[in-house]
């Protein structure tokens, strides 16, 4: 799965509200950072990519509004990471959490 923009973003946030998710949780979605990345700070995703599902390719250009991180990732070039939806107490609050 992968989150291109702000509307699978908002249908995803629906989605778990309606599913009832206890908050906080963390859901992983796709996001990784193979070894041989590196963690870039100016990039929304900070050098995470989508995984692609049955061989497909995922969309590497994602909106700046999707840039929020909980904790800014480790920077590292050296090992593999990934990453995952994090919703706060109050579900309408999201980030990404590594």
């Amino acid at each position: 799965a992968w989150v291109s923009g702000e509307p699978e973003l908002r249908l995803l946030l629906e989605l778990l509200a309606e599913a009832a998710v206890p908050a906080p949780a963390l859901f992983w979605v796709g996001l990784k950072r193979n070894a041989s990345a590196c963690t870039h700070e100016e990039q929304p995703l900070r050098g995470f990519s989508w995984e692609g599902v049955g061989g497909g390719t995922a969309p590497q250009e994602v909106p700046a509004a999707l840039g929020r991180w909980l904790q800014e990732p480790l920077r590292s070039c050296l090992t593999a990471r990934c990453a995952g939806l994090h919703l706060a107490a109050d579900s309408s609050r999201w980030a990404w959490k590594e």
